[in-house]
């Protein structure tokens, strides 16, 4: 951080809720007193153009919820770093003024939601159809074991043992006979989903499952039951497995297993060499929740299912994807919005052009984001743009229309075709209005946004420029450029210009 204007509100999160009680020995009733001095700094900032008015807004909001955590940080002695745990172990305490040794921490109001990755809003997976989930069930290698070992257990008329368990001589002939590797976890999973019924050392044929519900509870059980290695041969992975199947649900999209393994190791979870990595990746698919893949993990379509129907038994909300191939532009719109990943997106968008001619998608999607916000004017506009020449005719007929005859113009003559020619102002306006569609995308990764315009952003001349543009979102798309801009000259221009547009719309 080079300059005041580089604050954020990420910015006081860190120095609040993680440096300052890792560094600073301070009472926890002291956290009031420094979270008034950072609302201090906000109004500061506000004043001398450093930040803008939504951004001072954005930063009290993150505010009024540290002040209520920063006294359970301050006392949470977990959090200490080493040169404070030594010091306050020797009293240091004493050394803060009106500070009683050994008091306790001040009460504190209870701590807002968590906001961890773990615990943000589930997105929404697309599911295949019951009847494929169902077969496919029927066809994972350890279900298919399940059913064997259960069968051959009723079949021969053997017994458990008292506590229900699988006897080890049984163990060991089903090895033999059934050629699998563990009998015991197969006979844990057979009790487990109701295949076979256990009453003292009496066995009886369970309730014949629908396929679906004994795969849900086979997965239930590898994520959630004390397996000790059972599933991944791993222990310490076995014990990480809910989490990171949460990762791989959330990111929908097959993960390099080095990565996966570097970041097990860096949140502590697993250190380097404890996993076969190998050998683990072949046992979750012999489950049936990972792709028999050796470069990536990612989940199986019907680990995705079960994992849903997990979450949603523990009233988690896990929104389903609708299928936008047969949507109205507005819906495929409103859908995209919604936060679904890159991959299904894309299969969404081609689906939905491939069952409309080229002039029939431009006439739905220019129709649909005519007055609508910058955002889904963005996506409609970006779809229009994969299309031919033959939408011309549609194209052409938004040159009528302020908002979208700037894009109508782009989109002609990047083809060839004839169209006017932009005129400064429209220039600047399609700039801001792109840039706005990236304005959500931009807070979720502030790092990848200012690479993106540090390669091929608009250059200064033109952000000097963009306050005079009439757009509902100029002031929000100059103040992300202030913060996000590496040339420090370039996002300065950008503050000055935000602080224009806001002068100019209160004027």
């Amino acid at each position: 951080m080079n300059e005041l204007g580089d604050f954020t509100p990420v910015t006081f999160e860190e120095l609040l809720l993680n440096i300052y009680p890792r560094k600073v020995i301070a009472p926890p009733d002291s956290a009031f007193e420094t979270v008034a001095a950072a609302r201090t700094l906000v109004d500061f900032l506000l004043a001398t153009e450093e930040i803008g008015g939504k951004m001072a807004v954005r930063m009290r909001t993150v505010l009024d919820r540290i002040e209520p955590e920063m006294p359970i940080a301050l006392a949470d002695t977990s959090r200490f770093g080493m040169a404070k745990s030594l010091f306050s172990a020797m009293g240091a305490d004493s050394l803060e003024p009106g500070a009683a040794a050994g008091a306790e921490p001040a009460p504190a109001e209870s701590p807002a939601l968590c906001e961890c990755p773990g615990c943000s809003p589930l997105p929404p997976v697309r599911l295949a159809s019951r009847t494929e989930l169902a077969e496919g069930a029927l066809r994972v290698p350890l279900v298919t074991d399940v059913r064997r070992l259960a069968q051959w257990m009723l079949a021969g008329g053997r017994r458990p043992t008292v506590k229900g368990r699988l006897r080890v001589r049984d163990a060991a002939e089903a090895a033999v006979q059934l050629a699998v590797a563990d009998p015991a976890l197969l006979w844990d999973l057979a009790v487990y989903t109701g295949l076979v019924e256990v009453e003292g050392t009496a066995l009886f044929d369970g309730d014949d499952p629908d396929p679906l519900d004994t795969w849900a509870a086979v997965v239930e059980f590898a994520v959630e039951k004390e397996t000790g290695g059972a599933v991944t041969g791993a222990p310490a992975l076995d014990e990480e497995l809910y989490g990171l199947c949460d990762m791989l649900y959330r990111l929908q999209e097959p993960v390099p297993i080095p990565l996966v393994l570097e970041y097990l190791d860096e949140v502590g979870l697993i250190t380097e060499g404890e996993v076969d990595v190998a050998e683990a990746v072949r046992r979750l698919a012999y489950y049936g929740i990972a792709e028999p893949d050796e470069e990536h993990l990612a989940l199986t379509p019907l680990a995705v299912w079960a994992l849903r129907e997990l979450y949603t038994g523990l009233g988690i909300e896990a929104p389903e994807a609708a299928d936008l191939t047969a949507a109205d532009a507005s819906e495929l719109i409103d859908g995209l919005l919604s936060g679904m990943p890159a991959e299904m997106a894309e299969a969404d968008i081609d689906g939905w052009l491939r069952g409309r001619t080229a002039a029939e998608a431009a006439a739905e999607l220019l129709g649909a984001a005519s007055g609508a916000p910058s955002v889904a004017r963005g996506i409609a506009v970006t779809i229009v743009d994969r299309l031919g020449p033959e939408a011309e005719p549609e194209v052409r007929r938004y040159l009528e229309e302020a908002e979208l005859r700037p894009h109508a113009i782009h989109w002609l003559s990047t083809r060839g075709l004839a169209a006017p020619t932009l005129t400064q102002r429209e220039v600047l306006w399609m700039s801001v209005d792109m840039l706005a569609l990236a304005i959500s995308a931009a807070e979720d990764d502030p790092e990848g946004f200012a690479e993106n315009m540090a390669a091929s952003g608009p250059p200064a001349h033109v952000i000097d420029e963009m306050w005079r543009v009439d757009h509902p979102d100029v002031v929000q798309v100059l103040e992300l450029l202030g913060r996000s801009l590496q040339d420090q000259n370039t996002a300065k221009a950008a503050r000055k210009a935000a602080f224009k547009a806001r002068s100019r719309a209160i004027g």
